[in-house]
C-alpha cells in the first residue's frame, strides 16, 4: 500500500513492547517487513504486565481438544469459531517457535503442572506450562523477547506514546506519536498492531466496565486503555469488557498491592462487612474465577477481612517472597517486601492485633457480637471436621483459637482486564458492523481471547499466538 503525508514510513508499526508486541514485531520481521516498535514508557518500566508476570505459556498438546477446552471455558460467552481455531492451532508450537528464536525453554515444575480446570471438557489438552529456563517470573520472558528484537535489529523507540490512529481510504495507514522532538506521523504500509495492554490502570474504565468497588493494582501502571480509545475512535467494536482477573490483595503504597497467598497454615477465616463468613475461603482462585454455589464467578469484587490467629502469624509471610513467587509490579519494580513473620506489617498497622476476638472486631469496625459468633461457629466446624455452611475441605479446617488474634483488610488485586477491540482469527480489528478495519490489528491483553474463564499460562500464550498472527498478516499486506 502507498502511504503519503508522513514523517517516515515503515511496513509494520507495533504499539507496545510486551509479549504480544514483541511477537508481532518478530513475526513481521521474519516475513521480511521493515518494523518499528513504539512504546510510551521508558526502557526501565516498559513491557506492561509481561514484565512482571509469571512469564509462562501453557503447553497445548492437542489442537482439536484445545478447541473443546476453550469453548467450554468460555461457556455462555462464546467467541467466533475462527478465533477459537487460530488460538487452538497457534498455541501448539509456541515453545518450538521460542526455541527457534534462541530461548532456553523449560517446563515449570512448581506451578501449573496440571490444568486448574481439570474437570472441564477438553482439559486433557493441557500439558503444563513452559517458561524461560524452567523458572517463573523475574521478567525472564520480557528480557528474552527484548534481546531477540535487538539481535534482529528491530528498532524500538521508548518514551514515544501513540496518541491517534491515522486513516485514509477506509483503512488505518499509520499512527501519530508524541516523540521527544514533538508530534510525528508514522506511516504503516502493512498495518498497525495495537499491543498496548489492558485498562486496569484507568479508574474511569474500571468503574464503568468492571464494577469493582475498590481495588489495588498488581501490574503495570501503563495499562490505561490507550489502545482501546484509539481503536474505538476509528469505529472498532468491543467484546467481553466486563471480564478480568482479580485476586486477593493487600493495599500497599501508590495504589499498588501485595498478593495475599495463604499457603503456610489454615488458621484463618474471611468475614464480610456484616461480620459473617460468605464463601469457602480455600476455594481455588482459578485466575479470578472462584467456584461458588456450583458455578464459577468473578472473585473478589469488594474488600473483606481476613481473621487469623497467632499460629497463622508465625507460620510464614502472608504475601510470597521473591524466592517463592517473583511476580507483580510492587515486588519486582518497586522492591516492596513483606516480612517473613508478618511483624513489620503489624508495626505498620496493616495487620491489626488484639488479645481477643471481641477487641479485634471493635478495632476493625465490625459488630463484635456477630464476629464472635462467626468465629465460634467456624471453630465448631473445625472441631467436628465438617463445614456444613460452605463445604470447606476438612483438611483445611484449622481453628482460630490461639491469641493474640489478627485482622487484615483484603482488597481486590486487579491483575488484568480481558476486554477490548473485537478481532477476528487473523487478529484484524472489526467494526460495529462486523467488517474488518483494514490495516488495524490487536493482540494481547488489549483484546484477549478469553470471554470468561482462563487457565494458567493462557494470557501469555494468547499474547504470543495472536501477536505472531498479527505481525505475519500485516507484513503480508505490503
Amino acid at each position: 500500500m502507498q502511504v503519503d503525508g508522513f514523517d517516515e514510513v515503515f511496513d509494520v508499526v507495533v504499539v507496545g513492547t510486551g509479549a504480544a508486541g514483541a511477537a508481532a514485531a518478530l513475526s513481521a520481521h521474519h516475513a521480511g517487513a521493515e518494523v518499528l516498535v513504539v512504546e510510551k514508557c521508558d526502557e526501565d518500566t516498559a513491557g506492561g504486565n509481561t514484565r512482571v508476570s509469571g512469564g509462562g505459556w501453557w503447553v497445548n498438546r492437542d489442537a482439536e481438544r484445545a478447541r473443546v477446552f476453550l469453548r467450554a471455558l468460555n461457556g455462555p460467552f462464546p467467541v467466533a469459531d475462527d478465533v477459537v481455531d487460530t488460538w487452538a492451532t497457534e498455541t501448539v508450537d509456541l515453545s518450538s517457535w521460542l526455541k527457534e528464536l534462541g530461548a532456553d525453554v523449560g517446563m515449570s515444575g512448581d506451578y501449573h503442572v496440571e490444568p486448574e480446570y481439570v474437570g472441564v471438557e477438553g482439559s486433557d489438552c493441557y500439558a503444563g506450562m513452559d517458561t524461560i529456563g524452567g523458572r517463573m517470573g523475574n521478567g525472564l520472558l520480557y528480557e528474552f523477547l527484548r534481546s531477540a528484537l535487538t539481535e534482529r535489529g528491530i528498532e524500538t523507540r521508548f518514551g514515544t506514546p501513540a496518541t491517534r490512529l491515522i486513516t485514509g481510504d477506509g483503512a488505518v495507514t499509520g499512527v501519530e506519536v508524541d516523540a521527544p522532538a514533538g508530534t510525528r506521523r508514522i506511516g504503516a504500509r502493512g498495518g498497525v498492531v495495537l499491543a498496548t495492554g489492558g485498562f486496569q490502570a484507568n479508574p474511569t474504565m474500571v468503574r464503568d466496565h468492571l464494577r469493582v468497588e475498590d481495588h489495588v493494582l498488581w501490574g503495570a501502571p501503563s495499562s490505561t486503555g490507550d489502545g482501546h480509545r484509539m481503536a474505538q475512535e476509528v469505529g472498532a467494536d468491543r467484546w467481553h469488557m466486563g471480564n478480568m482477573m482479580t485476586i486477593t490483595g493487600v493495599r500497599g503504597g501508590d495504589g499498588r498491592g501485595h498478593y495475599l497467598a495463604l499457603w503456610n497454615a489454615h488458621h484463618y477465616l474471611w468475614v464480610g462487612a456484616d461480620g459473617r463468613r460468605f464463601i469457602d475461603e480455600t476455594a481455588s482462585p482459578n485466575h479470578g474465577h472462584t467456584l461458588r454455589g456450583g458455578a464459577h464467578e468473578l472473585f473478589p469484587l469488594r474488600p473483606f477481612h481476613l481473621i487469623f490467629d497467632e499460629r497463622m502469624r508465625v507460620a510464614g509471610p502472608l504475601s510470597p517472597t521473591p524466592e517463592v513467587l517473583p511476580v507483580g509490579w510492587d515486588l519486582l519494580v518497586n522492591d516492596a517486601r513483606w516480612s517473613h513473620d508478618n511483624s513489620d506489617e503489624i508495626d505498620a498497622g496493616t495487620i491489626v492485633r488484639a488479645e481477643s476476638i471481641t477487641e479485634l472486631a471493635e478495632r476493625i469496625g465490625l459488630d463484635a457480637e456477630t464476629v464472635q459468633r462467626t468465629v465460634a461457629s467456624y471453630n465448631s466446624a473445625c472441631e467436628q471436621g465438617r463445614d456444613d455452611q460452605f463445604g470447606r475441605d476438612p483438611e483445611t479446617l484449622a481453628p482460630v483459637s490461639e491469641g493474640p488474634f489478627h485482622a487484615l483488610e483484603v482488597t481486590p488485586l486487579l491483575g488484568w482486564t480481558n476486554g477490548g477491540p473485537r478481532r477476528d482469527g487473523r487478529a484484524r480489528v472489526v467494526d460495529t458492523d462486523g467488517e474488518v478495519i483494514d490495516g488495524l490489528y490487536a493482540a494481547g491483553e488489549i483484546s484477549s481471547t478469553y470471554s470468561w474463564r482462563k487457565d494458567g499460562g493462557f494470557h501469555i500464550g494468547d499474547a504470543l499466538a495472536f501477536g505472531r498472527v498479527a505481525g505475519r498478516d500485516a507484513a503480508g499486506r505490503v
